[in-house]
């Protein structure tokens, strides 16, 4: 059986006399063709940074690995191109922590509610013990693996279509879309919401059709999916830190010559340090642009949803489910929760 992976080198004379066009047309066919896929929009920072590192990935490999990348669930819904990478269909691809844990339980952690203060504490914990703890957790399923390096999908805020959310009391009852997720689903019912899981590729239509009122994204999410069309308000809670870990599939990248892996990892994990950088500055713009588009803040206080969520037991709850060693971890970064 041929590899579909591998550009066949070896040709009889009598198939280069029968199709010689097909020959020249594979003649610059690159070795390894491989696909990464993601749910963010081709006007993210997170596609573009991908975009950029598959082409110095193309000229550092002398042309011999071409890596697709395929943004806003071309291929399928997250849950569905996780099963593909696994299976080895998909052999890259772009996925929040949190929503991986729906296989891989353990990696949730970094989405914690109300976890992460800043930037500071947030690359001390991904770049340390924790994230360590995460790939090895990932690790452990043997067909999927983790890049060092996580990709920043920015702190997470809540909008509203009636009213803003000052404090926990204007959750109680809102129908607030979130990814499939039971941490995501355990942190909102803690706050007396009502949430819904949805995938990214319905989120629009989800809130324009009134399935659900609410929703929770990143700024830069906001303003690429245009959700400012569609929602009113927009809390500045910071309830969770997000991030996008690049996946492989363990087999597929094994089978790659060790030259070659050692030319994605850099500039792959290069692409995610720049990605960090870009979220940053875009942040930095995006309120005041999204506030000319319509969009009205308020800026609640962290405090009175971590009361709320301690007095239901929120973060016990959690401290029960997560290996001792990985809540160490957390904690080593973040303080006493």
């Amino acid at each position: 059986m041929i590899d579909r992976r591998h550009f066949v080198k070896g040709i009889s004379a009598a198939c280069v006399a029968s199709s010689g066009l097909a020959l020249l047309r594979n003649a610059n066919a690159a070795e390894f063709s491989y696909r990464i896929a993601h749910s963010a929009p081709a006007t993210h920072p997170l596609h573009l940074r991908l975009t950029e590192a598959s082409e110095r990935i193309k000229v550092d490999t002398k042309g011999r690995f071409d890596l697709q990348v395929f943004p806003a669930d071309q291929l399928g819904s997250q849950s569905d191109v996780l099963g593909q990478v696994r299976s080895g269909a998909v052999d890259f691809f772009m996925l929040s922590g949190v929503v991986l844990s729906t296989f891989v339980p353990n990696s949730a952690i970094s989405g914690l509610g109300f976890a992460f203060k800043d930037y500071d504490t947030v690359w001390k914990a991904m770049d340390g013990g924790l994230g360590a703890f995460i790939r090895g957790e990932i690790a452990k399923s043997r067909s999927i693996f983790a890049f060092e390096k996580i990709w920043d999908n920015g702190f997470r805020q809540i909008t509203t279509a009636t009213r803003p959310v000052n404090g926990p009391v204007d959750l109680q009852g809102v129908k607030i879309r979130v990814p499939p997720s039971a941490m995501w689903t355990s942190l909102f019912k803690a706050l007396g919401a009502s949430p819904t899981t949805i995938n990214a590729n319905e989120l629009y239509s989800s809130l324009q059709t009134k399935i659900v009122d609410a929703q929770e994204n990143p700024l830069a999410v906001l303003s690429t999916f245009k959700l400012y069309e569609v929602q009113k308000f927009c809390s500045l809670t910071n309830h969770m830190w997000d991030g996008f870990w690049l996946l492989g599939n363990r087999a597929a990248f094994d089978a790659l010559p060790k030259d070659v892996q050692a030319v994605l990892t850099k500039h792959l994990n290069a692409g995610a340090m720049a990605e960090r950088e870009d979220l940053v500055k875009l942040n930095t713009s995006l309120r005041e642009d999204l506030t000319k588009k319509g969009l009205q803040f308020a800026t609640p206080k962290p405090s009175e949803f971590q009361d709320k969520l301690r007095a239901a037991g929120f973060y016990k709850e959690w401290q029960g489910k997560f290996p001792a060693a990985g809540w160490a971890q957390l904690e080593a970064a973040v303080g006493a929760l």
